[in-house]
């Protein structure tokens, strides 16, 4: 029997992933899983690019606007929404296209996670008043005695870690660096996969990021910030770039010319940071975009995937 199939597309921001996922779905009788890490929150979505309604309505989409940005989103928890969805598509036929430039979804996906000892949320406060009391060195020395070597790699200082290694060992009885079990990558699974880079030339792609950012402005992204600020936002959601700095204006602490120029300058570090993670990976298949059309692109693409499909 065949392989089930899955196209993977990532790339650094402002590539064009989003269009060439959508022309390809519609081309291949495809539907798109997210691969965004802030694509999933609902009600941000001028700052996070994400697709608009009428390209959602034109092909299925999967892990957009799922969760309140309230809420912490791990990995662990796209990772298996991500396969929900794909076995999902292909029950219907279709093929499973996830895109995005999240490098870490898309590393969880094709190659596993180690299981996540759940939290315990009764024994991170006791470990915590622990810290307070007896103070830090008295975790670190515990820690010691249990687990030397993840102690080793944990400074003395680093409460959170000394907590997390002190409360998976006390949750579970087996120490982390034991570690946990792997999930099963993808060729384990049974999946057959391709991965698709989408590039431009580096002074092409911060112009098509200020561009974007620009355009984010005009569209209303400090009012969508404003909107937001009213919740109660978690850590991953507060800190998404364009959100920190416009909320960092909306508190007076800098002009919403400095907040633009902040985000700016935080995009093209993102950027690089997305260049160096997908340049390791030999896999993948880098489709150069710049100043080509879609049909172009999918033409490529197509050369590419001979053989495949």
């Amino acid at each position: 029997m065949a392989k089930k199939k899955i196209l993977i597309i990532v790339g650094p921001s402002a590539t064009g992933k989003t269009k060439i996922g959508i022309y390809l779905a519609k081309k291949l009788n495809g539907s798109i899983v997210s691969a965004d890490s802030m694509q999933v929150y609902r009600g941000m979505d001028i700052g996070t690019a994400k697709p608009s309604a009428k390209e959602r309505e034109a092909v299925p989409h999967y892990l957009i606007d799922i969760i309140s940005p309230s809420r912490s989103y791990s990995v662990y928890e796209w990772r298996k929404s991500a396969l929900e969805a794909i076995q999902d598509i292909l029950e219907q036929g279709r093929l499973p296209i996830v895109v995005g430039g999240s490098g870490l979804y898309i590393q969880s996906l094709i190659e596993g996670l180690a299981e996540q000892t759940p939290e315990n949320s009764a024994l991170r406060k006791k470990l915590s008043r622990l810290a307070s009391t007896k103070g830090l060195s008295f975790l670190y020395e515990r820690l010691k005695k249990i687990d030397p070597k993840s102690a080793k790699n944990i400074h003395p200082n680093d409460k959170k870690r000394l907590i997390r290694a002190l409360e998976i060992y006390e949750a579970t009885g087996k120490s982390k660096s034991q570690g946990a079990k792997r999930t099963g990558s993808l060729r384990q699974l049974g999946y057959s996969f391709r991965i698709l880079g989408v590039e431009y030339p580096r002074e092409v792609l911060y112009r098509r990021t200020d561009s974007r950012i620009d355009s984010m402005i005009h569209s209303g992204l400090a009012a969508e910030a404003g909107r937001l600020r009213k919740k109660r936002l978690s850590k991953t959601s507060r800190f998404s770039i364009g959100y920190r700095e416009i909320l960092e204006h909306l508190k007076g602490k800098m002009t919403l010319a400095e907040a633009v120029a902040l985000i700016k300058k935080n995009t093209r570090h993102f950027v690089k940071r997305q260049h160096t993670w997908f340049g390791r990976d030999k896999r993948i298949r880098w489709i150069h975009a710049h100043q080509k059309p879609l049909a172009t692109i999918y033409q490529e693409i197509r050369r590419v995937l001979r053989g495949w499909m």
